[in-house]
């Protein structure tokens, strides 16, 4: 007989919590085997595929393309442990885990036996074994606090039925809140929607995204009817409408939200300004030579000429030994314990430009890499931006950034420090400028170099020299080969 496992978006690592789901891979109905990719996600981090620890029928989907799911949500359920033809339709295989619950128990998603097929891919929160079953209690939901509404966005595309509402004259409910994501809770609180007064449209009560959402616009709703109900002497050319923060905007604005990685980078960012004290000191360069050296390099032929080298890979091997000279910029703040820690590898981070927006791919022990070797391991990384496939690990750890914003045709910029990191280099486009050279005025290919560091590991004397000595790479490459 075949037995109804609930697969769970798990714990995708680096301390996510929810995830957007963006493409489903499966339908109601497939058949899936062990470890089958069946939906792809979106991260704070990365695109992600999701496999399937279990081998069966698809019964239910839960979320639409779209949705925002917590880490725990229920992602689909699964008929384990009996042929193709003898699983019942989706509708009445979905109906196994509400029957089950009704009788005060549930399955957990890591219950299944052995002949079901453990996921020998460790997912955390599944593992490769089958633990023992437990037993779940179920609140029952109140009668005085369900009102049939149309499904919203993270209720469930096919599988149990849920009903969902905000009474705002309801009793406080007791026990704990039946939320799992941090983003909920934040939510609430910053808008105070009083989470214990809202019933979770999720599976058993669990208090989605959505709901604290519906519970906004109702609060909002409930704000603006009183002003609207007055009589004015003339009425606006445009209607305005008063957001939770106290944001006056046009009714027919465009409201786009914060999240997935443009949302992790606005809170990146917000934490970078917040708690690190950020200076900028910048230099012109006459960046002539080291346009002539790249052009030498990749201009040569036969069995020892390599792959091209870009402007940005040279750069980046100019920043690894200007790191090595000054250590106290390759550092990061504990600001718990009040310490410096200087770090002792160069991870180095460049940012790049994406349909999904900013993100910054890391290069990992640059500091051991030639240009050859960085050019390469950045060319790849680059195009696993583009794709939207680099994975979490490669766009974390960075000690160190490069910025080259001269790709947009600006000359100069403060970037704002990737925290936890102590400091940025940026570049600004490489141009043909009048430039005093040997005594005497010449066109050169002159560049902007600006660094941006934290004032807490260093005084301006050390970023001063840290950037001078870039700035000489620059102008004389062969001061770079002192340290080569």
């Amino acid at each position: 007989m075949a037995q109804v496992l609930e697969f769970k978006l798990p714990d995708l690592g680096e301390g996510l919590t929810e995830a957007e789901i963006v493409r489903w891979l499966v339908e109601v109905g497939d058949v899936v085997a062990i470890d089958q990719p069946v939906v792809e996600v979106e991260t704070a981090k990365a695109m992600v595929e999701v496999p399937c620890p279990y081998r069966g029928v698809v019964t239910a989907r839960f979320g639409d393309e779209g949705t925002e799911l917590p880490v725990g949500a229920p992602l689909l359920t699964v008929a384990v442990g009996a042929p193709e033809g003898e699983v019942s339709s989706p509708s009445s295989s979905s109906a196994a885990p509400s029957a089950s619950s009704s009788s005060g128990s549930d399955t957990d998603p890591g219950s299944g036996t052995e002949s079901s097929g453990g996921s020998g891919n460790v997912l955390v929160g599944y593992g490769t074994g089958a633990p023992a079953a437990r037993r779940r209690r179920i609140r029952p939901v109140r009668p005085d606090r369900v009102v049939a509404d149309p499904p919203v966005s993270g209720a469930p595309v096919a599988g149990t039925p849920v009903a969902e509402v905000l009474v705002a004259e309801a009793p406080v409910s007791e026990g704990p809140m039946p939320v799992v994501s941090p983003l909920v809770r934040r939510l609430a609180r910053q808008n105070d929607i009083d989470l214990r007064r809202l019933a979770g449209s999720g599976p058993h009560g669990l208090i989605l995204r959505a709901d604290v959402d519906r519970a906004i616009r109702a609060a909002e709703e409930t704000t603006t009817a009183a002003p609207a109900a007055q009589p004015q002497a003339q009425a606006p050319a445009a209607a305005v409408a008063a957001a939770p923060n106290g944001v006056a905007a046009a009714a027919d604005a465009e409201r786009i939200p914060l999240r997935g990685v443009r949302g992790a980078v606005a809170d990146k960012l917000s934490r970078s300004r917040t708690e690190i004290p950020d200076a900028t000191c910048w230099v012109d360069a006459d960046a002539t030579e080291l346009m002539a050296v790249r052009a030498a390099m990749n201009a040569a032929t036969g069995p020892s000429a390599g792959p091209k080298v870009s402007v940005l890979a040279l750069l980046a091997r100019i920043c690894t030994a200007a790191l090595a000279r000054f250590p106290e910029l390759n550092a990061t703040v504990d600001t718990e314990a009040r310490e410096i820690v200087r770090l002792p590898g160069v991870h180095l981070g460049f940012a790049a430009q994406t349909e999904r927006g900013l993100v910054v791919p890391v290069v990992r022990d640059a500091h051991t890499r030639n240009a050859e070797s960085v050019g390469a391991e950045i060319a790849r990384l680059t195009e696993l931006a583009r794709t939207g496939k680099l994975s979490p690990a490669q766009l974390t750890g960075g000690t160190f950034t490069l910025n080259n914003y001269g790709v947009f045709g600006v000359d100069g910029s403060t970037p704002i420090i990737n925290h936890p990191e102590a400091a940025m280099l940026g570049v600004g486009r490489i141009m043909p400028k009048p430039w005093v050279h040997q005594g005497e005025l010449a066109v050169r290919q002159v560049v902007q170099l600006s660094l941006t560091f934290d004032h807490r590991v260093c005084d301006g004397g050390t970023a001063g020299g840290f950037l001078r000595y870039v700035a000489d790479c620059v102008e004389q490459p062969a001061v770079l080969l002192r340290t080569l």
